[in-house]
């Protein structure tokens, strides 16, 4: 056997797999090592990440050394947005000591409903060097929060809100804008329990709320709540001296503001509505375009229309100097946008003609001026009797003898002419139900009389006798050809009046005279008084640029014919029967109806109805309980045409 030195060509193969396997492991072992170390260094940005998107970080992820406490700091830095951060981990970078890294943190601030949230990248360093068993740790600084932030600064976040736009008039008149005012409420913080109910008695006294329902609230509001009683406008002699009082009762602290108000605190305001802050109910629906603190309409046209008049917030992000509040420079900002004016059909001087005439009347009252040309809307006033409800344009009555000129259009269409003979007896009795005229008509008005004589002195007799030629669907049809039966469309509520096209006998025959189920608001009957002034049914309007769209005209249109037959017997009311008084009324002629309709059980109340048309004006005068039409709403019309035409 022979021995050769060196390796064999087995051995060689070998080997060399050997060196390829010790070096693949190597390059292995490399790259396994540099993957776990961007996995860890990845892992502790996203624990920091998911920290800051709850709000708060923790230390333990941090190199922490004296005096620089991240959790702390970060809590500083944001405690200024109510809004928490969607952070996200970008890029992670590893040094060439593969000990260190650089982390990209993607904010997102969902800060304003409605507009792009604000974002941008910030970095974290992080490294091994130091730590424990070599665990990555990340190094505090400011820009971990925002990019460029110094130590000096800290982030302010403030919501911009807008100018609120007013609620104009005719002729651009203000009626609702911001004014400066005084809020008065009881601060609980200021006196003990005892004291602060006490002082709300006081208080509500001076500003007149209900003194126990507004104790109550503050008893009742938590021992550091600020309970407001009233707003009270600077600008209004009245209110600033109820100020000065409310101010001098101890616990009652008065804040300085602005706010949307009316001109007085009860001009038009079932109409026009409030101001307040939004309450949880309109901040869930707003969907983030309504904070806590934002002002919003709650009641009336500031409620409908609440989109218009408050516009949108704007936003600013600022990197703020610690040590001076409110200064440093932008990082976000988004504008706000004012909100615009409303414009109404209101004449300003007419609705304060309206209530000031209903001002010393004690019951609900009413009233409705229209302008029959175009359907203007220019005075709707609600006296106080009311409690506040918009007894102008949702209250429903029997309308009574008003209700004559739609009775009156259905007799005309059955042939009876004005000067046709009517039976007017002092009574009549239908099935065992007896209507009588009113108490006082007049004897020579009696008998066989033209119809315009039964008109101008309102017989009842007349009408009724007539049931049998007119019937409840030939009313239904005069009350659509004057305005009635539809649904305003006045953005806020509203209803114009209702004529049943079915009803027994007897019904009926109260029908005929406004009474039975009639119903009518006081809007509804100066719709009925415009309509007939203009010749065809008007559509009453009140908000500019709204105008109700058109609706399917009436089955029978009124017609010229028509309507100069219904004047005329309006005429007559003025020139010979029962609203004489309204002859020289400034402005020019008036011609009307009067309107007195019983209700209740006995004793039987009346409501006080008036219905007029002067040039291009309608008007409607309501007064809930009253002696008669003519005798309790018609001194209220002359008052309010004898202003009226003042105003021309």
């Amino acid at each position: 056997m022979c021995f050769h030195g060196g390796m064999s060509r087995t051995h060689k193969i070998v080997a060399a797999v050997v060196a390829v396997a010790l070096v693949a492991a190597g390059a292995f072992a490399v790259v396994w090592w540099q993957g776990s170390a961007e996995r860890d260094a990845r892992a502790l940005a996203q624990r920091i990440a998911d920290q800051a998107s709850r709000g708060a970080l923790d230390n333990a992820g941090f190199h922490v050394t004296a005096g620089v406490d991240p959790a702390a700091e970060y809590a500083t830095i944001t405690r200024g947005i109510a809004a928490k951060p969607a952070v996200t981990v970008g890029d992670v970078r590893l040094g060439p000591d593969r000990a260190s890294a650089e982390a990209v943190l993607h904010y997102r601030w969902p800060l304003l409903a409605g507009h792009p949230d604000w974002e941008y990248d910030a970095t974290v360093t992080l490294s091994t060097a130091g730590s424990p068993g070599g665990a990555w740790r990340a190094s505090w600084a400011p820009t971990v929060v925002a990019p460029g932030l110094a130590g000096d600064e800290r982030l302010r976040g403030r919501r911009l809100l807008p100018t609120r736009g007013a609620i104009v008039g005719a002729r651009d008149a203000r009626m609702a804008y911001n004014q400066p005012a005084t809020r008065v409420g009881v601060d609980k913080t200021t006196v003990d329990a005892a004291a602060a109910v006490a002082a709300a008695r006081r208080l509500a006294s001076v500003v007149g709320l209900d003194a126990e329902r507004y104790a109550t609230r503050v008893q009742k509001a938590g021992p550091k709540a600020y309970v407001e009683a009233a707003v009270l406008r600077d600008n209004d002699p009245m209110q600033a001296a109820q100020a000065e009082k409310a101010v001098a009762i101890e616990g009652v602290r008065p804040i300085k503001t602005v706010r949307p108000l009316g001109l007085t605190p009860s001009f038009a305001r079932p109409i026009l509505g409030v101001v307040g802050e939004a309450t949880p109910e309109i901040i869930e629906k707003s969907q983030g375009a309504v904070a806590a603190g934002d002002l919003v309409g709650l009641t009336g046209l500031q409620s409908r229309r609440d989109n218009v008049l408050r516009g949108s917030a704007g936003y600013q992000v600022l990197a703020e100097l610690r040590d001076r509040p409110g200064t440093g420079r932008e990082l976000y900002g988004v504008e706000q946008t004012d909100g615009r004016d409303l414009a109404l059909s209101i004449d300003v001087g007419l609705q304060q003609a309206a209530e000031a005439v209903l001002g010393p009347v004690k019951p609900a009252s009413a009233i409705v001026a229209i302008r029959p040309s175009d359907g203007a809307v220019l005075a709707a006033a609600s006296g106080q009797g009311g409690g506040g409800y918009s007894t102008a344009t949702l209250g429903q009555y029997a309308p009574g003898s008003t209700f004559k000129t739609v009775s009156g259009l259905a007799m005309l269409r059955a042939g009876i002419a004005p000067g046709s003979r009517v039976a007017c007896t002092p009574s009549i009795t239908v099935e065992g139900m007896r209507f009588d005229n009113f108490q006082g008509y007049p004897a020579s008005a009696l008998g066989s009389v033209p119809f315009s004589t039964a008109f101008a002195h309102s017989c009842n007799a007349a009408f009724i006798s007539n049931r049998d030629k007119v019937s409840q669907a030939d009313l239904r049809a005069a009350g659509d050809a004057l305005g009635l039966n539809v649904a305003p469309d006045l953005v806020v509520p509203g209803v114009l009046g209702e004529v049943p096209g079915d009803a027994p006998t007897v019904e009926h025959a109260a029908s005929m005279i406004g009474q039975g189920k009639v119903l009518a608001s006081p809007l509804g009957m100066a719709t009925v008084a415009a309509s007939i002034a203009k010749g065809e049914a008007v559509r009453p309007w009140l908000v500019e640029g709204e105008q109700p769209d058109a609706v399917a005209a009436p089955a029978r249109p009124l017609t010229a014919s028509e309507a100069g037959q219904l004047r005329s017997l309006m005429s007559g009311v003025v020139t010979t029967g029962g609203a004489t008084f309204l002859q020289g009324t400034p402005g020019g002629q008036v011609i009307a109806k009067t309107g007195t309709a019983s209700y209740g059980a006995a004793p039987v109340r009346f409501h006080g109805w008036m219905i007029a048309i002067q040039g291009d004006l309608a008007v409607a005068v309501f007064v809930e309980d009253g002696e008669s039409g003519a005798k309790t709403a018609g001194p209220l019309l002359k008052q309010f045409l004898t202003r009226a035409a003042a105003l021309r």
